[in-house]
């Protein structure tokens, strides 16, 4: 079992890292801001900011709560609602302050729905949003918001071919509402380090998020950030580009990212005194690379290369090696991440 473990995590490693770095400015390093020690906040797993204050939520929960955190990572609010949701994964802001929880976790797949969770900041309550996949349960924990509000969730997979999703409508309440399938997108691994999983953290997406004026999309893993031109606030269109790959070194279990509205990345993690880290300029650096990547995009190496739902394929290992690694890896990250 552990030869092929270890047969697994190398064959793995080796698929290609990418050539993002022929068409991306050096990536940003991200320095830490603060620590998160209040207590309350453990499992940090979702992040926004609204240029003065951040707002995050733990990873499941048995209530509505967004912790209101100033600059120096100190809670000075917490909002909640009389909702008990599943598994909180995410949250992302609208333009009018309006956060949205995205109630999307199913590490056993067997959640018939998943949903959304409209939340005012000045009160209310929060309203919910069902929402059903077309192709059976996925597990997802990345949620991004377009400019007009509809939201895309990205799963999380253990073979880096995370599947795009929006609403075929507009949202009902309580739903639940069909999703549609608008593209995947795949991850390569890398060699930075960090997360609970070893080799696999860095393929598997924990969180995404859209700069304030929509033209940027990021999306994260346990290890590295992907950050997505979108000039048109097109996410679909977005997530079909090549990224700029900034590594999150060293990030202990990192499933938070989010922009400041001057660019600025942020990224955080599940922990008590785990630091919220900022990459200044960040969301600066996809427009340099754009008409670049642009001309690159057919290349297979790229780091995060995205397809058309019809573009099938899976990384290229042999078909028997790559049978035997899946049932056994499989396994092994399934009870790694079983409460992740």
């Amino acid at each position: 079992m552990r030869f092929v473990l270890a047969a697994f995590f190398l064959l793995l490693g080796a698929q290609p890292a990418g050539a993002v770095s022929s068409v991306t400015p050096a990536p940003t390093v991200a320095s830490g801001l603060c620590q998160v020690t209040d207590p309350r906040v453990t499992e940090l797993s979702g992040l926004v900011s609204d240029g003065a204050r951040w707002y995050a939520v733990n990873d499941g929960g048995t209530e509505v709560e967004v912790f209101v955190l100033d600059r120096s990572c100190t809670v000075q609010d917490v909002l909640t609602a009389n909702t008990d949701p599943y598994d909180v994964e995410d949250l992302a802001r609208a333009p009018d302050g309006t956060l949205w929880l995205a109630d999307t976790g199913d590490n056993g797949k067997k959640r018939a729905t998943v949903a959304l969770l409209e939340l005012k900041p000045s009160g209310g309550g929060a309203k919910l949003h069902r929402l059903t996949y077309p192709d059976g349960p996925h597990d997802t924990e990345a949620l991004l918001l377009d400019r007009s509000g509809t939201p895309y969730l990205v799963t999380k997979d253990i073979l880096g071919d995370a599947k795009v999703y929006r609403p075929t409508g507009p949202l009902a309440t309580p739903g639940p509402t069909p999703l549609e399938q608008t593209g995947s997108v795949r991850i390569r691994s890398t060699d930075t380090q960090g997360g609970p999983v070893g080799a696999f953290g860095s393929v598997l997406v924990t969180g995404g998020a859209t700069s304030a004026d929509g033209t940027v999309v990021a999306l994260r893993t346990y290890t590295d950030a992907y950050l997505y031109a979108a000039p048109d606030g097109d996410v679909a269109a977005a997530l079909e580009r090549t990224p700029v790959r900034i590594p999150l070194a060293g990030e202990k279990q990192g499933e938070a990212v989010a922009f400041e509205p001057d660019g600025t990345l942020l990224s955080a993690g599940e922990g008590i005194g785990q630091p919220v880290r900022a990459a200044k300029g960040a969301a600066s650096l996809v427009a340099a690379p754009l008409s670049a990547a642009a001309g690159n995009q057919a290349a297979d190496a790229s780091a995060g290369e995205s397809r058309s739902p019809s573009g099938g394929g899976l990384p290229p290992l042999p078909a028997a090696a790559f049978a035997v690694l899946v049932v056994f890896g499989g396994w092994f990250l399934v009870r790694k991440l079983r409460r992740r």
